[in-house]
């Protein structure tokens, strides 16, 4: 699935292309597989940890989001760019890899600057009525806790009118 979803978002193929490989391989092992991949693919999906989450909500039999939605503020312009959106529950969710607060930043930006970003980012998001789901690469070894933790981040969406 990781590669499906960056050969596709990195236009090193395209699903036709994919899907044609797949059908060509009638008889060999694996094809049901390579099929069923092909269909789940996604080009939104931009990391490993993205790819990794979908399945993971998949599996666990919860609606399945948008990816790369852009949050609007109440004047229309674009606040954030989410990883997960479930419209029909007012929440986002967030895949965070450390990479994302340890790489060099730019500005002369240090860690922690990132960190405190990340922080007045989401509370502008949850400022907006919307409920916040994040997790992280342990949390993926650990999919039914996960994916009870994006159930009941959903339960709230829906109950405040999502």
């Amino acid at each position: 699935m990781v590669t499906a979803d960056h050969a596709l978002r990195r236009g090193l193929v395209a699903r036709g292309q994919l899907s044609d490989s797949a059908a060509r391989a009638t008889r060999r092992s694996g094809v049901r597989t390579a099929h069923q991949v092909v269909a789940f693919a996604d080009p939104g999906a931009e990391s490993v940890g993205e790819s990794r989450s979908r399945i993971v909500i998949d599996r666990a039999g919860l609606p399945r989001p948008e990816l790369q939605y852009r949050v609007r503020d109440r004047q229309g312009g674009v606040l954030a760019r989410t990883d997960f959106w479930w419209p029909e529950f007012s929440t986002v969710g967030e895949f965070d890899g450390k990479a994302k607060y340890s790489r060099v930043l730019s500005g002369g930006r240090n860690e922690a600057d990132a960190v405190f970003a990340e922080k007045v980012r989401e509370d502008r998001i949850r400022d907006l009525g919307l409920q916040v789901v994040r997790w992280t690469w342990s949390d993926l070894d650990d999919p039914r806790t996960l994916a009870a933790r994006i159930r009941r981040t959903l339960d709230r969406g829906r109950t405040r009118g999502g």
